[in-house]
């Protein structure tokens, strides 16, 4: 804090870099004057003037390289830098970091401890703070990433919130235990669903939308054969016949282009192969009743995703994403957070946009984590109102993280290359977009994402 008494106001500013002072005139003339060749001038120091402590004092003074952050005025921060302080008679200190976060007014009624920071002291965030964003985690890998998004995570089940994550490794289905085993607070909060055994869809369930979404954007039906899709479908569902056996059926037998039958058998099959489909009621797991069931206490529903292929990943999560947005629409839920790991491994690009646009509107609130930031495109960048970053030396990977609309280049550069394991820069609004660094903090939890080692 930079603090001007005479104008009664002050300047909270972030070091970006140390450097050492670069001063003309006086120093250069001493300097010049040094004996040549590096040869010793034998005799006694005299200093009768004791300039040399000061000549010392002036080769080692820094200057330190700041990024004004905010003005503080009138008990009130504001992100205007229109001023400049007294040079000569202004007071400078040093800012802790609980200090700042009172000034900046973090704090809340749905408090999340992400960690401690380098001066001993709690960084605590505020849930609300995440609602109706998008999140970035980000880092490499086994820096702690999905450690961190755990604790968002069971914090906002915590707080009754709906969370849906998709889980590409299988890790997080057993958050409900502590380490040693045993059933914690969130053991009935959390229910994980694996695709093809204990997450199968009823074919009569289906709504027509998400079928067609899922023929589309997953299996990339043409847009000819999915119009004979629909009357296929349409027909049977009239007739009340339709069934897994009933639909190959007809698609065999209808009359059209041979292409498009191929087309619409292939895809059928696809389906088939998945085993996500079943004739079976009492197979079949109502999403809803899951969703339901995470509304009114508050859970988190696993989307395990760790033995599924490539294709059958982009089946269930669009049919995860559609019925979602089906149940956000009719208000049976009022929003929900999206935990997606290595989105870029079952999303396709197209999706990207809209999740953040269209579904964030509908209630969608998406978390992305990755270790490859530029898989995420630079549009979403744009729009993410909180990073969490974790240690980067790659100078790629840091120009891609530091286009964010929250985040300048230097304080990435800064900060980022010298993050030791488990610490991460926080970015955003959860810290009105002052950079805190901190050390994400342990769960007693079952998390299993730990990489698996030979020399243990």
């Amino acid at each position: 804090m930079v603090e001007d008494a005479d104008a009664a106001k002050a300047l909270i500013v972030q070091v970006i870099d140390v450097q050492f002072a670069a001063v003309p005139g006086v120093l250069e003339e001493l300097l010049r004057t040094l004996p040549d060749g590096g040869e010793l001038i034998q005799g006694e120091d005299i200093d009768p003037l004791e300039i040399a402590p000061h000549i010392t004092y002036i080769q080692d003074a820094s200057l330190l390289v700041c990024k004004i952050r905010a003005t503080f005025e009138n008990d009130q921060l504001s992100p205007s830098s229109s001023w400049l302080p007294s040079r000569s008679q202004s007071l400078i200190k040093k800012l802790s970091v609980p200090a700042l976060m009172k000034l900046a007014k973090v704090d809340g009624n749905l408090p999340i401890i992400l960690g401690g920071t380098k001066d001993s002291s709690l960084l605590t965030i505020d849930a609300s703070a995440i609602d109706g964003t998008l999140n970035i985690i980000t880092g490499k890998k086994g820096c702690g990433k999905s450690h961190l998004s755990k604790l968002l995570m069971v914090s906002l089940v915590g707080y009754k919130a709906t969370v849906v994550i998709f889980d590409l490794n299988g890790e997080y289905s057993s958050l409900g235990m502590t380490q040693d085993g045993k059933r914690n607070m969130y053991y009935d909060k959390i229910h994980a669903l694996t695709p093809s055994q204990n997450f199968k869809v009823g074919i009569d369930q289906l709504h027509l939308n998400v079928v067609m979404g899922i023929l589309v954007h997953a299996l990339h039906l043409p847009g000819t054969s999915a119009r004979e899709f629909r009357r296929i479908w349409k027909g049977l569902k009239d007739k009340g016949t339709l069934t897994i056996a009933e639909l190959g059926e007809a698609i065999r037998n209808y009359n059209c282009n041979q292409h498009v039958r191929d087309a619409l058998a292939s895809r059928f099959y696809s389906l088939v192969n998945s085993g996500f489909f079943t004739d079976n009621a009492a197979e079949a797991t109502l999403l809803e009743e899951s969703l339901m069931k995470a509304k009114e206490a508050g859970g988190a529903i696993v989307i395990n995703l760790k033995n599924t292929s490539n294709v059958d990943r982009q089946i269930v999560v669009e049919y995860v994403l559609g019925k979602l947005v089906d149940s956000l629409q009719s208000w049976k839920l009022k929003a929900t957070f999206l935990f997606a790991e290595e989105a870029h491994l079952y999303l396709r690009e197209t999706y990207w946009d809209d999740i953040v646009t269209r579904m964030r509107h509908f209630g969608i609130f998406t978390t992305f984590i990755t270790n490859q930031p530029d898989t995420i495109q630079e549009t979403i960048y744009r729009q993410a109102d909180n990073i969490f970053l974790f240690n980067f030396t790659n100078e790629h990977d840091l120009d891609v993280v530091s286009r964010a609309a929250r985040v300048d280049a230097e304080t990435v550069r800064s900060i980022a290359r010298d993050l030791p394991p488990q610490y991460c820069l926080t970015l955003g609004r959860v810290v009105r977009d002052f950079p805190m660094v901190t050390r994400v903090r342990s769960l007693d939890l079952k998390t299993m994402g730990e990489t698996r080692l030979f020399f243990t």
